[in-house]
């Protein structure tokens, strides 16, 4: 068996800005003001460092950024949420990401899961939004909710598969695709193998330099992206293709 990790923003949707539309109404209820600086674009942190970064380029006192941050942690999935009607007209479910998608979870012995940036409920909030949670298992994903340390929500997303599927998931057998060089970083720390997409704000030489062991343009070449999850997932294949 061979776990499939997607990445969700700029890997498989766009959602625009609605995404820092939330960080700024959120910062502001929480914080008493509006931001004056928003999360960079298209890092693939996780929430909960987004969270600290946007807290500290706004000069909020060290000394009550962490309670300020688990309450905007806490209100972001919520606010999210009362945009479900925007991401389903406004997102945009990216090049090939149906095709991709579909062949993967028709695909005997691939089992499809998220390892994301986003806390859960977010991440199901998006995904449902635009009609894709069906092809992933988000039950055994890994979320920033889990661990604000993405490297270590491989781990997390195989153990979970594991008492799932009664089967072991480790770099051999764990293929994450995603966009970002957080998701490089990702499976090269936290053990998966790495197919990159050059869908968003990294470019494929960068994604390459890297680490990542395959990259691709986009999704759009359905065959190329299956053969290479399979192949990957075979001891000692995946680098050699």
């Amino acid at each position: 068996m061979i776990l499939v990790l997607w990445d969700i923003d700029r890997t498989l949707v766009y959602t625009g800005d609605i995404d820092r539309r939330v960080y700024r109404e959120t910062f502001t209820s929480i914080v008493g003001r509006p931001p004056t600086a928003l999360p960079a674009r298209g890092t693939g942190v996780t929430m909960p460092v987004a969270v600290r970064d946007l807290l500290r380029a706004n000069h909020v006192p060290e000394h009550s950024a962490e309670k300020l941050a688990a309450r905007i942690l806490a209100e972001l999935p919520q606010r999210l949420s009362g945009y479900r009607d925007m991401l389903a007209g406004d997102g945009i479910i990216l090049p090939g990401a149906v095709a991709a998608l579909t062949a993967v979870h028709q695909t005997d012995n691939l089992i499809a899961t998220v390892v994301t940036g986003n806390l859960r409920d977010s991440a199901e909030t998006k995904l449902s939004s635009l009609g894709l949670i069906g092809y992933l298992d988000t039950t055994i994903g890994g979320y920033a909710s889990d661990n604000p340390h993405r490297p270590a929500l491989v781990r997390i997303a195989q153990d979970r598969a594991a008492a799932k599927h009664g089967s072991r998931f480790d770099r051999n057998n764990t293929v994450i695709v995603g966009d970002s060089l957080e998701d490089v970083r990702t499976g090269l720390e936290g053990g998966a193998k790495v197919i990159a997409v050059a869908s968003g704000t990294t470019t494929a030489e960068q994604l390459r330099a890297a680490g990542a062991q395959h990259v691709l343009p986009d999704l759009t070449d359905t065959d190329t992206l299956l053969n290479l999850i399979l192949r990957a997932g075979r001891p000692d294949q995946g680098e050699a293709l």
